[in-house]
């Protein structure tokens, strides 16, 4: 029985963990889940609901998190009429004022978004920090002023932003004579950037890792993604304790794995949802997760063309990290040694239908059998191991 992401919010909330991993696919409900969370953990000392106004004081508050709605506080000014003075129109609040005027973290926020993009790729803020340009250094008489970066490296500068913030409120909660962020109790993070490529990805996911695992407050943290390589980083590195001193003869550590766990959040056809756990020591992986499902599908006798999909993508991952020139040369092999046609036939045409007709979900039986074949195959010669989950 699924639940609504209301009570998913609440199981959440009343884990002891002090890291809460979830992988779910775009478009189940991770940003809904944010806000729920909010919602429910949202309130002033006093037990009253906060002011939910622009003028609340970040000091105030007893979460702090990054979404889409985060990003709905930067947009653009493409000046339409003159098309030369583009710049990013930031709208004020406790967030961007106590981390621009109050810290005056500028510099900082510049050199974290220049360490993902370009050292070249410069910020500037005008007095009121209510608008950023960005420019574009090439030597010379080269340089690009006015610059309307990609959505990326526009998603990146927000989190580039909010990363500064969670980096000093840690380092102030740290501080014993200093009690300004004390009612700041949850850290939501939902999808962070996932427009990074795979090397400055790994390496964000390592510093948000480290960053969390050195915190020693009473914070608690919740991230949210559909990345599996983000996931499976974070899940590494939540795996590894993390030592005040490795070099001492008795080693404390700041954090240890146990304090970290992982889930998969799924929506069943009735609109409610499944947090499932995954195993501590077992990272996800995607093409796993997509085995596991068409094997459910296979059991449960609910094979949909989907899923011909799904193992068309499975073919293609695995067929890239074993070094295969394409994804048909992992088909069983014929009695001359070439690939299985019937399977490269229904592979395509399941996968990429081109007509209108053949988007009917339904299966023929001698397709199913070929699927129940191929996924009996690969199991057996790639040495595929089964995701196992548990539901709480």
């Amino acid at each position: 029985m699924g639940n609504t992401l209301k009570e998913i919010a609440q199981q959440l909330q009343a884990s002891p963990k002090k890291v809460q991993l979830i992988y779910a696919f775009n478009g189940v409900g991770k940003t809904r889940l944010s806000r729920e969370f909010k919602e429910l953990v949202e309130v002033n000392p006093s037990g009253e609901e906060e002011d939910a106004s622009e003028n609340s004081e970040l000091a105030q508050k007893n979460i702090l998190y990054y979404s889409a709605f985060t990003e709905d506080l930067f947009y653009w000014d493409n000046d339409l009429s003159g098309d030369e003075e583009r710049k990013l129109k930031i709208h004020s609040n406790a967030f961007t004022n106590w981390v621009f005027v109050e810290q005056g973290q500028e510099p900082n926020i510049t050199a974290n978004f220049q360490h993902y993009t370009s050292d070249k790729l410069t910020p500037s803020f005008n007095t009121d920090y209510s608008e950023v340009r960005f420019s574009l250094e090439r030597g010379g008489d080269n340089n690009i002023d006015n610059l309307k970066i990609s959505k990326g490296e526009e998603s990146n500068f927000i989190w580039s932003i909010f990363y500064t913030l969670l980096k000093e409120i840690i380092e102030v909660l740290e501080e014993e004579d200093n009690n300004a962020f004390d009612n700041i109790k949850y850290v939501f993070i939902d999808d962070p950037v996932s427009s990074l490529d795979d090397n400055h990805l790994i390496e964000l996911a390592v510093d948000i890792a480290n960053l969390i695992k050195s915190s020693q407050s009473e914070l608690k943290f919740i991230i949210t993604t559909h990345n599996p390589l983000f996931y499976n980083v974070l899940s590494n590195e939540f795996n590894n304790t993390l030592y005040n001193d490795s070099t001492a003869d008795n080693q404390e550590p700041l954090y240890r794995s146990r304090e970290s766990k992982k889930y998969r959040l799924d929506k069943r056809s009735d609109g409610t949802f499944v947090l499932s756990e995954l195993g501590r020591n077992t990272p996800f992986s995607y093409h796993l997760f997509l085995l596991s499902e068409i094997k459910v599908a296979i059991d449960s006798e609910q094979v949909k063309k989907y899923h011909f999909s799904f193992l068309r993508n499975i073919l293609e991952k695995t067929a890239t990290f074993l070094g295969y020139k394409g994804w048909v040369e992992l088909l069983p092999k014929d009695e001359n040694g070439n690939p299985d046609t019937f399977a490269n036939r229904i592979l395509n045409l399941s996968s990429h239908s081109a007509h209108a007709g053949e988007e009917i979900g339904d299966i023929e039986e001698h397709d199913k059998e070929k699927l129940y074949e191929l996924i009996n195959f690969l199991s057996a010669e790639y040495k595929f191991r089964q995701e196992i989950v548990t539901n709480e």
